[in-house]
């Protein structure tokens, strides 16, 4: 510091003999405020001395005073005010000099350290402008070629091209009053998802009932709900679970979410420059405030149902990456909001399946209400039939909704039947022929009539829809009735209605028995079905004790047959009852009355014990035209209320079971409406 003192005073050092102690002093006060002027620059200097009160004390001629000045502008101190004493200003300048030289240097870090950033700053200005410059010559080249733009108008001229609704689209029910068959599972769906506390959910039952529809038109009806969650744009996301694919390495989950690492995933070229993970948020996510419909929910995969149930429990979806660095400044704001705290997944969960409740994941079903879907009966598949027409405008035949109830049990095949009648019809009148199976070879390029405007919806109101149009469509289809076993009045020997469930499906088992004496007394056989099932051939066993006790008979004199028409294989031992029947009718030669159908597990002592799948195997019976079906006493509580055209008695034993079964017909209706 005495250093730059001598150059800018051109003065000897204090305390030589040329000059007092208190000219050397000045001349060192006058020289560091020389120091200050070009260290701030004469303008700043003197608003720094005015800021720290010591532009007077700078000015004065006193020379403790100007120390003064020099120590608050040094210091940055306004509180420093004691005039020094002559001795103690050299200790005090010496401090000054000391805090100059520290200012010096760090302006001189500062100065190497602004160099450094301009120079930083130029380069990325100087790639900006070349990144810039190289994005303008790209746009003005740009990548279409004539290829690429006949391609392109190829597509646009495809657009440009659009056919006609489908008859699905068309037909299907517009509000939930036009769902039929379902009043009860749809007031029970709407009701858990308009609750200001809304349930998860699993909608069982057969394929063509409603589920999807129902799912859809019960978010729109819950929007109204006073007190429901929903907004008015909240989303209905629909997936098919059994089209779900996802990697395990999480390189793709629709359903979830993923994260495109920007090496082995391909992130946007923006990303993968800059080694950022770009995060690709699911379906899950885009459900957000509304409901994930997810069809067939028993398909999905084990491990992603897994993985569904994590994000139902902490309503969000949790992503990561080995190439996340939370340091790195490039990494955008929405990014690090997902990566950090995860993307939003609040929604409601309506999964649809046609599987048996135990076949779903248990830990899926313990977090959502259950609710299930009735199979159509032949009245609820004409219902839809009928309302199909009135929304196609067009006047069905006798019998036609009718005969369309015999070939299927689901309203979307009913009305899929109805359109393709519909089209044939319409196909005929455009040929001017009558109805015939075969139509001339020169139709086939003759064109429909447009069916638009207040002609067309005159034309169609016109169209009448036989029942020979649907046979033709049945028959060219390959379409078999629904229902091969039909019930019938009258009685037959050996012969019974047993019923069975598959799914959500009930149907009736036709069994038939055959005794004949055995050539030698005790020595008879008993053949029973091979496909029927161990369980099944256990009941021919408890048949034989509980008819030898009601009886006396011992079924080893005879040789027996029993058989389950069709070879279908019986699923526990649900048909004992009916098989003891059929063996005891053969035996004693009484018949059964054919519109009767029964199910049950028979012990020894002749009790009816109970059986599972009550409510299909009675809509099962309903589509075979059974007027009485039987069921254990136990499953009483199983039995729909509310039932047509058929009647459902519970009953605890065989001895109850015979004065219903083996009568005359004449007098097993007389019973029958007695009771």
């Amino acid at each position: 510091m005495k250093y730059f003192l001598e150059r800018f005073t051109g003065q000897p050092k204090a305390g030589t003999e040329d000059n007092s102690t208190e000219d050397q002093l000045k001349r060192q006060v006058h020289a560091l405020f020389t120091l200050l002027s070009n260290l701030y620059g004469s303008d700043r200097l003197v608003m720094k001395a005015g800021k720290l009160d010591a532009l007077n004390y700078m000015r004065s001629d006193i020379l403790g005073e100007r120390v003064v000045a020099l120590q608050r502008i040094a210091f940055e101190d306004p509180t420093i005010d004691k005039i020094p004493e002559l001795e103690a200003i050299p200790e005090i300048l010496d401090e000054v000099d000391d805090e100059i030289a520290d200012l010096i240097a760090r302006r001189t870090v500062e100065d190497k350290l602004e160099r450094k950033i301009a120079e930083k700053m130029q380069e990325r200005h100087d790639e900006y402008v070349r990144e810039i410059r190289q994005q303008v010559l790209k746009e003005n080249s740009g990548p279409e070629n004539e290829n690429t733009l006949k391609k392109l108008a190829h597509l646009e001229a495809l657009e440009s091209k659009q056919l006609a609704r489908s008859a699905m689209e068309i037909l299907r029910p517009g509000n939930l009053t036009e769902i039929v068959g379902q009043a009860g599972a749809v007031q029970a769906l709407v009701s858990k998802l308009a609750s200001p506390f809304p349930q998860h959910i699993i909608l069982y039952g057969p394929p063509g009932v409603g589920k999807t529809t129902a799912a859809r038109l019960a978010l729109e009806a819950a929007k109204k709900v006073k007190g429901a969650p929903y907004a008015v744009d909240a989303p209905f996301v629909e997936v098919d679970g059994s089209t779900l694919r996802w990697d395990h390495r999480e390189v793709t989950n629709p359903l979830l979410g993923s994260v495109h690492d920007p090496i082995y995933q391909g992130a946007r070229r923006d990303f993968a420059d800059s080694a950022i993970p770009e995060p690709k948020l699911g379906l899950v996510t885009d459900a957000h405030g509304g409901v994930l419909f997810i069809d067939e929910i028993g398909e999905l995969d084990p491990i992603l149902q897994n993985k569904l149930l994590k994000v139902l429990e902490d309503k969000k979806v949790q992503f990561d990456s080995s190439y996340y660095d939370p340091g790195d400044s490039n990494v955008p704001q929405w990014i690090k909001k997902v990566f950090e705290e995860g993307a939003p997944a609040d929604f409601v969960l309506i999964g649809a399946t046609t599987r048996d409740p135990s076949q779903i994941n248990s830990a899926i079903r313990s977090r959502c209400a259950e609710v299930f879907f009735e199979p159509l009966t032949p009245g609820d598949i004409q219902e839809i039939v009928r309302n199909a027409a009135l929304k196609l405008g067009v006047t069905l035949g006798p019998e036609v909704a009718e005969i369309i109830s015999q070939y299927t049990i689901e309203g979307r095949k009913a009305i899929s039947i109805l359109a393709d009648a519909y089209g044939l019809v319409l196909y005929r009148a455009s040929l001017g022929t009558a109805p015939e199976n075969k139509l001339p070879e020169a139709a086939l390029n003759r064109e429909f009539p447009p069916m638009t405007g207040e002609q067309g919806n005159q034309d169609r109101g016109n169209t009448l829809i036989t029942k020979e149009d649907i046979y033709q469509v049945v028959q060219t289809s390959r379409i078999s009735p629904y229902v091969q076993v039909k019930a019938k009045h009258g009685a037959e020997v050996g012969r019974i209605f047993g019923l069975g469930v598959s799914g959500f499906l009930g149907s009736v088992l036709e069994i038939e028995a055959a005794a004949f004496p055995a050539r030698k007394p005790g020595q008879g056989s008993i053949r029973f079905n091979d496909t029927a099932g161990s369980m099944a051939k256990d009941s021919v066993f408890n048949a034989a004790a509980v008819i030898r006790r009601l009886s006396g008979e011992d079924i080893n004199n005879y040789d027996i047959h029993v058989n389950v028409v069709g070879g279908g294989q019986i699923d526990g031992p649900s048909a004992g009852t009916a098989i003891l029947l059929a063996i005891m009718s053969a035996i004693q030669h009484r018949p059964i009355r054919q519109d009767v159908a029964i199910t049950g597990e028979i012990s020894i002592q002749g009790k009816i014990k109970p059986v599972g799948g009550v409510v299909e195997k009675i809509y099962g019976a309903k589509q075979a035209g059974i007027r009485l079906a039987l069921v254990p006493q136990d499953n009483a509580r199983d039995i729909p209320r509310e039932l047509k055209d058929i009647q459902v008695i519970p009953v605890g034993s065989v001895e109850e079971v015979l004065p219903l079964v083996f009568e005359e017909a004449a007098t097993g209706e007389a019973k029958l409406a007695a009771l």
